[in-house]
């Protein structure tokens, strides 16, 4: 019952988001073109915003199935709707996303505005939720409301590749939604996950490559809080390692780049193609190559979380942590090689 109910939510969403786009569309395609940058890996204009479907598909998947939830979930489940909050602070990142699709945005009103969403999201967290709890209650929420911003960011910046987000997300939410069932994770996490994954699978088909559609910010900001959202949870329902492990390939590529670029003195707010993902397509691998590699990369770090799930412990968390860090890190080296 419990795949029937997963598959039905994720379905539900996919074709919601994917008829919602189909919709939107010529719309985007009229108003909204993303034109070739010093970022992009397109060489056309193409429309961008399809991340507003993905916004809604997700949002009505989660309240659909949190009414049939009862059903199907662990007892308590009957209060799977998502947080008001966390919804509320999604539309707020979707439209400061919108805001950035129409016309460049300066960079202060648009990280306030960033902010405050997370910093609404972490807020609402259950206050007995603790992810380091060796710290003080309010240093640990300071660290996830600055970390939170960073994996907002960086789901953005990764942003930058055909298919590239629908290869993390939809692993990394099946695998949530898969340690939900196993009662690790609240209802509304399971519902939110099962929402966001279909309803990325849902575009999925408008942004395979050669892609018809981008996400864009008002789509790439949204999913990076509901995300990061997810992950708090894990981590702080005993999950830490599971939860370091599901986005780490994210977390290598942006961070590496990001620091790598902070020491050669360069703007770390501006268009560039120095992400390991952009570098390789620069060096001979196809877009498929690329996105297929991650994508499977992303697979193993989602056994590798269900795994020290399964088998709590030191020594799986050790073990899983040591094999995602070397599948990692490998990608990184062969996207630097390139192609031989």
């Amino acid at each position: 019952m419990l795949v029937v109910f997963g598959a039905a939510t994720a379905a539900g969403s996919a074709i919601a988001c994917a008829s919602l786009i189909v919709l939107i569309r010529p719309w985007l395609q009229r108003y909204v073109l993303a034109k070739p940058n010093a970022r992009s890996s397109h060489q056309v204009p193409t429309p961008q915003g399809g991340g507003i479907a993905v916004v809604v598909a997700t949002i009505a998947a989660a309240y659909s199935a949190s009414f049939f939830a009862s059903y199907f979930l662990p007892a308590g489940a009957a209060s799977a709707a998502p947080p008001v909050v966390l919804i509320a602070a999604v539309i707020l990142m979707a439209g400061v996303g919108a805001m950035a699709d129409f016309r460049p945005i300066d960079v202060a009103p648009r990280l306030l505005l960033q902010t405050l969403a997370v910093a609404a999201v972490i807020y609402a967290l259950p206050a007995e939720l603790r992810v380091l709890p060796i710290l003080p209650w309010w240093a640990e929420r300071i660290l996830l409301v600055i970390g939170g911003l960073w994996f907002v960011n960086l789901v953005n910046f990764m942003d930058g590749l055909d298919w590239m987000t629908a290869a993390e997300v939809v692993p990394l939410t099946a695998a949530l939604a898969a340690i939900g069932f196993l009662g690790i994770l609240p209802p509304q996490a399971v519902v939110v996950s099962l929402g966001l994954c279909g309803a990325m699978v849902g575009f999925g088909y408008f942004n395979r490559p050669v892609a018809k559609l981008f996400l864009g910010d008002v789509g790439s900001l949204p999913i990076g809080l509901v995300l990061g959202w997810l992950l708090v949870l894990l981590a702080g329902n005993g999950g830490r390692a599971a939860a370091l492990l599901l986005p780490l390939y994210y977390l290598a590529d942006s961070t590496i780049t990001l620091l790598r670029r902070l020491g050669n003195g360069e703007r770390i707010w501006q268009a560039h193609r120095t992400h390991f993902y952009q570098r390789a397509t620069d060096r001979g691998f196809t877009v498929i190559d690329v996105v297929g590699r991650v994508f499977a990369i992303n697979l193993l770090l989602a056994a590798l979380a269900l795994l020290t799930v399964l088998l709590p412990g030191r020594t799986a968390e050790v073990g899983a942590l040591l094999a995602g860090g070397a599948a990692v890190g490998w990608l990184l080296f062969t996207f630097t090689r390139g192609r031989g």
